[in-house]
C-alpha cells in the first residue's frame, strides 16, 4: 500500500487542473472524514439500521 502522503499526491494529480487550494483542501477534509468513518465502522463503531430508523423517525413521516 502507498504511503499516505502518495496517496495525497495520486489524489491531487487526479483533481482537474483548473482547481483551487480551497477546492484541494476540501477533498483532503472529505477524505480524512470518509477514511476515518470507514476505520469506525470496521472497529464496530457504527450505529445499527434499525437504530438509524428510529432516531430519524423523529424527524422522518411516512
Amino acid at each position: 500500500m502507498a504511503g499516505i502522503k502518495q496517496q495525497v499526491i495520486q489524489m491531487i494529480q487526479s483533481l482537474p487542473d483548473e482547481i483551487s487550494i480551497d477546492d484541494i483542501m476540501a477533498e483532503l477534509y472529505f477524505k480524512l472524514q470518509v477514511d476515518s468513518g470507514l476505520k469506525e465502522l470496521d472497529e464496530g463503531k457504527g450505529i445499527p439500521h434499525e437504530e438509524i430508523e428510529k432516531r430519524m423517525s423523529k424527524w422522518l413521516t411516512a
